[in-house]
């Protein structure tokens, strides 16, 4: 068998996975317009359950939280009934599944929120990103600057959104605090200017994280809840004075709640990474004293590579489990892979999301 170690089963909080081939969570935008995920996505996610770990795609944890169409949440019922049919069917055959808890924050459109409303952010700060809508891509609006009731509230939809992901039967949660959302909006003073316990010093602007975290924990257990963060990442227009400070700060501040794992961004595919933000993912993996996922654009020799080197547990793929359900088998078997159609990544229906042969089909 190929790839070994990336092969061998992983103890992650209250679980264990069968392999180390994770799969990422990857936004589709093939929801239903009230946020319950469409009925092909039980398929898709089953159709997958050999990955060591399935992360789901990104989920809002209300209607304020929303940034893109045709995302799906975990703030209804309808939703959450809906979601434990996904669960049952990765559970039945033999999967295990994260949700991953999200709030978009700034990178919204006012057209995408209840009575039009004006996206949360940490600042009255408009992102230069843009965000897909009803209408197409569009610039993002401008945000109002989140009051202290704004922010129980937001830590408050967190922890419901986990308790009703256990209530759907998923083995963990992960909380989104990366790539430009809410939580990372809030991490960095190029997003953050507020003056108040949330703002200003690096400690202060960790404060939101760690009350999330706690919130999270306290409601479904530190070992089954893991975290998603991007401390060299600079997507939806973000940025930060001294991000190895911060994201060290941050790591120190999350290592005594006993998580799950942490998630770290580590490149975008195609993005070369910089020695300097090397220096910054490697003090954050030395940091961090549980489970360490990495995600980066990996292949199965470079991913097998990572976790030898004791700089990775696990790798998270993206692009590839869209196109090759079996991934862990194929590469196991050092089989080819299938080539993802990026033209139907988002939106759409079966073409691109659960036609994907397996590799016996493929034979």
């Amino acid at each position: 068998m190929a790839f070994e170690t990336l092969l061998s089963p992983l103890k992650l909080g209250a679980i264990t996975a069968p392999n180390r081939v994770f799969m990422a969570p990857l936004t589709r935008n093939r929801a239903l317009p009230d946020g319950v995920p469409a009925p092909l996505a039980k398929t898709y996610y089953a159709q997958r359950a050999s990955a060591g770990l399935i992360i789901s795609e990104a989920t809002q944890v209300s209607a304020m939280a929303k940034g893109y169409k045709d995302t799906p949440g975990i703030h209804t019922d309808a939703q959450t009934e809906k979601w434990r049919e996904i669960v049952d069917a990765v559970h039945e055959a033999g999967g295990r599944i994260a949700l991953q808890l999200w709030h978009v924050g700034r990178i919204s459109h006012s057209s995408l929120l209840p009575g039009g409303a004006s996206p949360l952010a940490p600042s009255a700060l408009r992102a230069n990103a843009k965000t897909f809508t009803e209408s197409g891509f569009e610039d993002t609006s401008a945000p109002r600057a989140m009051n202290k009731a704004d922010i129980d509230q937001t830590i408050a939809d967190f922890a419901d959104g986990a308790r009703r992901a256990r209530e759907a039967g998923f083995d963990l949660v992960e909380v989104h605090a990366a790539n430009g959302y809410l939580i990372d909006q809030f991490l960095r003073d190029g997003s953050n200017t507020r003056e108040d316990a949330y703002g200003g010093s690096i400690e202060n602007r960790v404060r939101f994280l760690k009350e999330v975290m706690e919130a999270v924990t306290a409601e479904v257990g530190a070992d089954r809840v893991g975290v998603r963060l991007a401390p060299t990442g600079a997507f939806n227009d973000m940025a930060d004075s001294d991000p190895k400070a911060l994201f060290l700060h941050a790591v120190e501040t999350l290592n005594p709640l006993g998580l799950a794992y942490l998630h770290v961004v580590e490149q975008f595919p195609g993005a070369d990474t910089s020695v300097e933000e090397r220096v910054i993912l490697d003090a954050v993996r030395e940091a961090w004293t549980g489970p360490y996922i990495t995600n980066g654009d990996h292949t199965a020799a470079s991913g097998e590579a990572r976790i030898k080197e004791n700089r990775a547990d696990a790798v998270a793929y993206g692009r590839p489990f869209i196109a090759n359900p079996d991934l862990p088998e194929r590469f196991a078997k050092d089989a080819p892979l299938n080539t993802p159609d990026q033209a139907t990544f988002y939106g759409g229906g079966a073409e691109g999301y659960t036609d994907y042969p397996f590799l016996d089909e493929a034979a």
